[in-house]
């Protein structure tokens, strides 16, 4: 399997006379990587996907798989591979047929047929189970032979539309992590479209945030969630409190509270993006900002946290052991963590 980069320019997609569903992206993607596009619904993360695999034809722009322009290339000669969200099997086929339909459509011998498809369900971990039916499967092995579908055509790119939505989320677990762990076996280059930013955060060694059909942000998951480049990516990925504050080149002056911070940005009004797991109840002596509890909310091995504060609402992430005794209406200092805080310009949207 000969893994390949992809490459989009200046990518544009209209549809009628509405705004454009994909607006002017530009995107490198190399071999043998994980690249998820991830942003709300009608992000135009779907319609670029779609384009990559030839299901939507461009409006403008040009798309590049290795060093070969499919930008007007029918799917079947493009070397893609899709994994649908609905998995899209063949129900009144067993699972041996589902996975070989495509080498027969391309009509391969039939010892290759045999050898490819054990060899493709055996890397999904279903071996020996080519002659069930696939309506007699559980959620996540229907998933498993949609991927095995998918890789035993040895594609240079395998593209992936929501993959485990249909999945409950124990499942949904699991099976991205067997899907990120067979990737970097075979050193695959996949781009994996979803709206779980989680999801997102696990898989990734790159995440694409898309909004209104433009590019917002490109980054590992670090510094998606560390180092969002504006307020949209901040609260789409991951919770975020955002706190107006002042900036004088060395520590953030939030009213009595002063925050050292490192940042290029110049001295004044800017934006404090304050995680909540970086909130935390001041420690004796420490300097905090005085909050009252508005609500608590018990979430496993973390309470959540709501404090009315002079500069606005602050969500914390208060752990289970530290949480123990804290009522609503009970007023404390907060600190905050400097590894969970980042400033954006005053304007910055």
């Amino acid at each position: 399997m000969a893994a390949a980069a992809v490459s989009l320019n200046a990518l544009t997609k209209r549809f009628n006379a509405a705004p454009p569903s994909v607006n002017n992206i530009n995107l490198d993607i190399k071999p043998g990587t994980l690249v998820t596009l991830l942003g709300p619904s009608g992000c135009g993360k779907t319609t670029t996907l779609r384009m990559i695999a030839g299901l939507e034809i461009p409006s403008e722009g040009r798309i590049m798989i290795g060093d070969t322009d499919v930008t007007r290339m029918p799917p079947e000669r493009r070397d893609v591979t899709m994994v649908f969200q609905s998995y899209a099997l063949f129900p009144h086929m067993d699972v041996y047929s589902n996975v070989a339909y495509g080498l027969r459509v391309a009509r391969r011998p039939v010892a290759e047929v045999k050898e490819r498809v054990a060899e493709a369900l055996a890397l999904v971990g279903l071996g020996g189970f080519g002659d069930r039916r696939v309506d007699a499967l559980s959620g996540g092995q229907q998933q498993r032979v949609a991927l095995a579908r998918a890789l035993v055509m040895k594609p240079k790119v395998v593209l992936f539309d929501e993959p485990l939505s249909n999945l409950d989320a124990k499942l949904r677990r699991r099976v991205r992590g067997e899907i990120r762990a067979l990737q970097q076996r075979l050193g695959l280059t996949a781009v994996y479209v979803t709206h779980d930013q989680e999801e997102a955060l696990a898989i990734s060694d790159k995440v694409v945030v898309m909004n209104a059909g433009r590019i917002e942000q490109i980054g590992s998951p670090h510094d998606l969630y560390h180092r969002p480049a504006s307020l949209f990516v901040a609260d789409f990925v991951g919770r975020a409190n955002v706190l107006q504050a002042q900036w004088d080149g060395h520590a953030v002056q939030l009213g009595e509270m002063s925050l050292p911070m490192d940042s290029p940005l110049p001295a004044g009004p800017v934006q404090l993006i304050l995680r909540p797991e970086g909130v935390r109840l001041a420690r004796n002596g420490e300097a905090g900002l005085s909050g009252r509890i508005t609500d608590l909310a018990f979430v496993g091995g973390a309470t959540e946290v709501s404090f009315d504060t002079a500069l606005g609402q602050v969500e914390a992430a208060v752990l289970e052991t530290e949480a123990a005794g804290l009522c609503v209406g009970d007023t404390y200092r907060l600190a905050f963590d400097r590894s969970s805080t980042h400033i954006l310009p005053a304007n910055a949207v």
